[in-house]
């Protein structure tokens, strides 16, 4: 099986639709109560703009009644409105808890999906190394979030618009009649005139606003990198204190954090610019939209044709004709959020449904890349193989070797000459270069760096990774870390706290030795993993390791000659042109 036989074409995934990142929950085996819930939330709605067509008859005979005087129709119009109004509540309340039901079930199918797709198959180790996104994390964490529920949110009030529009609509046209007025002397009658003068004005608002307001979309794309960035940069710094604060570094590191605060501040500079534009368009539509409809109703008021609690009627149906027209208005800045969203999760989609794209483009890749098969023969083998870096520059040209069971390897060379890029290669993480590599298929294969990876968890799951904690007894444990010189840390297991932080680069490197005793590979590849011990405890872990695991081959990339007394074979890599490649 080739390293190289998967992965989405360059058309197939650069074709990414809004309607392809909302569509999958909506199928999904959760769909059955997502659609249950959709259906009582837009039930809810039209409930609620039916309450408000009710009110809407309940304001012109309010006041009409002001008008008369009708001091009997009083009490009962504001028991109507007392009823109205309580029944309103209790549905916007119960509508905005299942909105929020929704959006979260959402976010949290969407979440799981993308963590599996981003951390299946290496696929987040690709977008890293080839730099194809820039913070994955806040686009699962931020991202996802925002989309569901803006999305859900968008869609709901879209939906509530247009009935809200239809309803009021036929209020309007029939409640103001038409505009009857002289033309050179002709009579023109104009149907409906209220119900045109509110979508002329909406018209004539929305494109104002979409002129004014469009740079918008990219410029909160542009502001979510640059926050993500930022905060980032602040991570780094709490993950590295120590090493920051050993070196004296707090004053570049407060330049860096600077330097990145700085791109907010620009970016911020164009936001506020055009969104005191877009206030400006905004503010003054909704100012005028107050005293529009009044202006435009009140000469068939002075006639007498209407009355005034018609007159209110007609005011009040106007506002929510010109509302409904007018959502793309006071919805374009959430667009704008929404979109800018919308693209950076296309870009994440994209990158994660071609994770070897630029594999089969590199330069290095010519005859076909480094081929990694996975046999039914209980052996390592490497043939023909030659590193290169992802430009095609030949890092190393490494000889034909058989790794079997049982036994011991050094690997030897300069630094930068590619021997951590082996390692690289035989776990599928490099495809730059030529060659074949020939795995074991039901063979362990354990990895081990020169700094461990240590989970935030107890120092029993930190031991056990990447197994869960209750994989291994705790008296397995403490075995492990008492043969491993860790005997401060048997009464520590479930103790819970950074330990990448509390451990010295010694201490992580012992703690790595036990995880391989508890695992048993059956292939262990160090690189550098004693760099930190001193010689003694060095020796001892190796003897160790090749005592505890006698029919496991281990491989070593180390520096230390005193590795060759342990060592059975030894495998020279250099860089063709004799010098270190970076």
């Amino acid at each position: 099986m080739s390293n190289q036989s998967t992965g989405s074409t360059p058309e197939q995934s650069d074709h990414i639709s809004t309607w392809s990142l909302i569509k999958p929950y909506w199928v999904s085996e959760q769909r059955r109560m997502a659609w249950c819930l959709l259906v009582a939330i837009i039930l809810m709605d039209l409930l609620m703009v039916g309450i408000d067509a009710r009110l809407n008859i309940w304001n012109r005979d309010f006041y009409n009644a002001l008008e008369g005087r009708d001091v009997h129709a009083f009490p009962r119009l504001m028991l109507m409105f007392a009823a109205l109004a309580f029944g309103y509540v209790i549905i916007a309340v119960y509508n905005r808890n299942l909105r929020q039901m929704l959006g979260f079930r959402w976010r949290q199918w969407l979440t799981a999906h993308y963590l599996h797709e981003w951390l299946d198959d290496h696929t987040f180790y690709r977008i890293g190394r080839d730099r194809l996104a820039d913070n994955p994390d806040q686009r699962i964490a931020a991202d996802l979030e925002a989309f569901a529920n803006t999305t859900l949110s968008l869609t709901l009030d879209l939906l509530s618009t247009m009935v809200t529009l239809i309803w009021f609509s036929i209020v309007l046209w029939t409640t103001a009649g038409a505009l009857t007025f002289l033309l050179r002397g002709t009579p023109v009658d104009i149907p409906g005139y209220m119900f045109w003068a509110a979508l002329a004005y909406a018209i004539t608002g929305s494109l104002v606003t979409n002129k004014v307001g469009h740079p918008l979309v990219s410029i909160n794309y542009q502001l979510q990198r640059v926050e993500a960035d930022f905060r980032f940069g602040l991570i780094r710094i709490r993950e590295n204190a120590e090493a920051i604060a050993f070196q004296d570094g707090m004053g570049a590191e407060e330049a860096n954090a600077n330097t990145l605060f700085e791109r907010i501040r620009n970016n911020w500079w164009r936001f506020m610019k055009y969104t005191r534009r877009y206030s400006f368009v905004v503010n003054v539509y909704g100012q005028v939209a107050d005293i529009f409809p009044l202006v435009v109703a009140s000469p068939r008021f002075f006639t007498g044709a209407i009355s005034f609690g018609t007159l209110m009627q007609i005011a009040d149906a106007f506002g929510s004709v010109s509302e409904s027209l007018s959502w793309f208005i006071n919805s374009y800045d959430t667009l704008a959020r929404w979109r800018a969203t919308v693209n950076r999760l296309r870009e994440f989609r994209r990158v994660m449904g071609r994770p070897h794209i630029k594999e089969a483009l590199a330069p290095a890749t010519e005859h076909g890349g480094i081929n990694l098969h996975y046999v039914d023969e209980n052996r390592l083998a490497v043939q023909n193989l030659t590193l290169a870096l992802p430009d095609g520059e030949i890092l190393a040209n490494v000889r034909d070797i058989v790794i079997l069971p049982g036994s011991r390897w050094l690997v030897r060379g300069p630094s930068g000459s590619g021997k951590t890029t082996l390692l690289r290669a035989i776990a599928g993480l490099w495809p730059f270069g030529t060659g074949s590599i020939d795995a074991p298929i039901d063979a362990r294969l354990m990895f081990v760096p020169q700094q461990a990876y240590l989970p935030n968890d107890t120092l029993k799951a930190a031991l056990t990774y990447p197994a869960p904690a209750n994989t291994f007894s705790d008296g397995d444990c403490r075995e492990a870390l008492d043969a491993c010189r860790l005997e401060r840390y048997l009464d520590r297991l479930h103790e819970s706290c950074p330990w990448s932080q509390n451990l010295s680069p010694g201490e992580q490197q012992r703690i790595a030795a036990a995880r391989l005793l508890l695992h048993q590979p059956d292939y262990v590849f160090l690189d550098e993993a004693t760099s930190a011990l001193d010689a003694a405890n060095e020796a001892y872990l190796y003897r160790l390791l090749c005592e505890r695991l006698p029919n496991a081959a281990i491989v070593s990339v180390a520096h230390r000659e005193a590795l060759l007394s342990i060592d059975q074979e030894t495998l020279d890599i250099a860089s063709p042109l004799g010098r270190a490649v970076a």
